[in-house]
């Protein structure tokens, strides 16, 4: 047997349905969407409709909360830190701030709500931080190197 003739099964493909070429075909007129109405004509999708009921998105309950103005930090990890003070663009013996991060190039430009600290990466500098905000970790991980993290940003009350 050779590639050219391998073939399919009888009947493995079938032809497609060519709808709306005359009464003789036996899909003619009406195309087999049966008479009249939204749904015989083109364009329609009546998503979630159930027939009148009540859809599942208006029966189940809502849930979640959104905060009506949630703080926008410039997150930086401490490893990006370590590669710009490596490359000698940022000074490690200044105090680092939202403002030397952006001259040094390692943001953008200073958000509305300053720059937050996170722990990806290794920093083996003493670097003393002034930032809006820091995780747990990228506080560790800064002291450990001797270093020191002043977070700028007020508490929650709850807090």
């Amino acid at each position: 047997m050779k590639l050219n003739q391998l073939t399919d099964n009888e009947g493995a493909r079938k032809s497609r349905m060519r709808v709306g070429r005359g009464i003789g075909s036996g899909k003619g007129k009406t195309g087999g969407r049966g008479v009249k109405g939204q749904k015989s004509r083109s364009g329609v999708a009546i998503k979630g409709f159930e027939g009148g009921q009540a859809p599942l998105h208006r029966r189940l309950p809502k849930r979640g909360f959104n905060v009506p103005s949630p703080k926008d930090y410039n997150e930086v990890n401490i490893g990006r830190v370590q590669a710009a003070i490596d490359a000698g663009k940022l000074d490690g013996k200044a105090a680092v701030t939202g403002e030397a991060l952006q001259a040094a190039g390692v943001i953008r430009r200073v958000k509305k709500d300053g720059v937050r600290l996170l722990a990806k990466g290794e920093l083996k500098a003493k670097v003393a931080f002034e930032v809006a905000g820091a995780s747990k970790g990228a506080i560790e991980a800064v002291e450990k190197a001797g270093g020191s993290v002043k977070v700028t940003a007020e508490k929650k009350a709850s807090e």
